[in-house]
């Protein structure tokens, strides 16, 4: 477990003072897969090393594993750094060293006799499929090779921690994809914790199960990804929430729709779960007598849950679309009118429902 408790971090650039960290209050639980996902300047990178020391805190407090390493002796901390792996943007390898070497590092740094470095050092390049680069150099190794290398460096030690510090951000979609399924076995099979910063939504999409979004060394909001995908409670994580689900009608189709519908109304479909299976839209169309025209739709998967959304045109009097609304709400389905400027509201359920299902 990883506790922030009131942690700031400020810094001094020419005299001047720089607040990085303001009173960061957060948990990672033991197995989490927590993110931290921020612009470049919210303070991510900063939190993340004041986990291992790298960065200490101004004030507040870093617990890991119980243990507050700032108050330990430089002994101490040397032992509690052994139970944190890092992973770095960059890959931070040596050039000089091969494969094996790079892994191996860590281990005789601790003093490990060499049939235990080699036995370890083998166990670990088999573990992220790179036993047979174990005599080259990173120069002859791809990016995703090169951070293969670094995950296992950071393995080596059998830590129950691992820091990923924007870990994919130098890497192609397809070899980040392959560098986030292996995380993900790390985390199942050693049941190590992981703490990943990045600026990208869809590694928090595809690995995480919770996170948290900062600004300006602020924590703003957090919770399971599922949630946080769901229904985003500030803008910035809004934004970073549309980067990976698309769920705005372009300006130009809305004002083409307006200009040749005077009888329509936009509204926005929200499904979760078994919610995404429904045929909605079409029995709505059977129901009642409205058009449906589907603008736009897509369906995702988060934590193993579908969810997903239509944007769809109702075309027909006043009451038909109100009586199709309040039938789509009646199944537990969330609804938001798109207005004519572009933004959303929640639709009053109790007002479509009582007035226009049961009118």
């Amino acid at each position: 477990m990883i506790e922030f408790n009131q942690v700031s971090k400020v810094f001094d650039s020419g005299g001047k003072k720089v607040e990085a960290l303001s009173d960061v209050q957060l948990t990672v639980e033991k197995g989490d897969i927590f993110g931290v996902i921020g612009f470049s300047g919210a303070g991510k990178s900063t939190l993340i090393r004041t986990v291992n020391l790298l960065e200490y805190p101004t004030s507040g407090e870093v617990i890991v594993e119980g243990r507050n390493l700032a108050k330990l002796s430089e002994n101490e901390i040397r032992q509690a750094k052994k139970d944190i792996g890092m992973i770095f943007q960059h890959f931070n390898l040596l050039n000089s060293k091969t494969v094996f070497d790079n892994v191996a590092m860590p281990l005789f740094l601790s003093g490990y006799n060499k049939k235990a470095v080699k036995e370890q050092v083998y166990e670990i390049l088999r573990f992220v499929g790179l036993e047979e680069k174990a005599n080259n150099y990173p120069d002859q190794l791809s990016g995703g090779q090169k951070q293969r290398v670094g995950i296992a460096r950071a393995l080596v030690t059998n830590p129950s921690i691992l820091l990923c510090d924007e870990a994919t951000s130098a890497l192609d979609p397809e070899t980040t994809t392959s560098i986030l399924n292996l995380l993900k076995r790390i985390n199942e099979e050693y049941k190590i914790t992981i703490l990943i910063i990045t600026h990208e939504m869809e590694v928090i999409k595809q690995i995480c199960n919770r996170v948290a979004v900062m600004e300006d060394g602020h924590v703003i909001e957090t919770g399971n990804v599922f949630d946080i995908f769901a229904q985003p409670k500030t803008d910035t994580t809004r934004n970073f929430v549309r980067s990976v689900v698309q769920d705005e009608v372009p300006e130009s189709v809305y004002r083409l729709l307006k200009d040749n519908n005077d009888d329509s109304r936009i509204f926005k479909i929200e499904f979760f779960g078994t919610d995404s299976g429904q045929p909605i839209v079409s029995k709505t169309a059977k129901i009642y007598n409205v058009e449906i025209n589907v603008l736009f739709g897509n369906i995702t998967e988060l934590q193993g849950i579908p969810f997903g959304n239509l944007i769809v045109e109702l075309i027909g009097d006043d009451y038909e679309i109100k009586r199709g609304i309040a039938f789509i709400i009646s199944q537990n389905i969330e609804v938001k009118e798109v207005l004519e400027d572009g933004s959303k509201y929640r639709v009053d359920r109790e007002c479509f429902v009582g007035n226009a299902l049961h009118g």
